[in-house]
């Protein structure tokens, strides 16, 4: 078993930045043939998703709609200013699995793993660990 974090900032309020890469990196680096890399993100106001990534409209209609779902004009009771982030992250996950076969992350032909910032721009923080077998 292997653990680990790594550090990735955001830019702007709303913004999907692929990790995929850095993930790749780490399965390599740790030298793992086989098992599943667990990712977690311990931030209440930003997600960790799987989705499409060789379209970036893709990732821009996941965030306009995602705006269009969740109101910022609703009477939040919580009175950060930053309640529909909180939203967003519940709607989309904090944490992705992926299968490691061969030393490579196991995803689809378009998949790719993304950290979902939903209150930026912010430094932000993802642990991850892998299960070798």
């Amino acid at each position: 078993m292997a653990n680990g974090s790594f550090s990735l900032s955001s830019h702007t309020r709303l913004e999907m930045i692929d990790v995929t890469a850095e993930l790749q990196k780490i399965v390599r680096e740790q030298a793992i043939d086989s098992g599943v890399l667990y990712v977690y993100n311990p931030h209440t106001t930003a997600g960790l998703l799987i989705n499409e990534g060789a379209d970036p409209d893709v990732q821009r209609d996941l965030l306009g709609a995602l705006q269009k779902i969740v109101p910022a004009n609703y009477l939040y009771r919580h009175a950060e200013g930053n309640s529909p982030a909180h939203l967003m992250t519940a709607m989309t996950g904090t944490s992705v699995q992926i299968f490691i076969e061969q030393g490579q992350l196991q995803l689809g032909t378009w998949q790719r793993v993304f950290f979902s910032e939903f209150d930026g721009p912010r430094s932000r923080k993802l642990w991850w660990k892998i299960l070798a077998g």
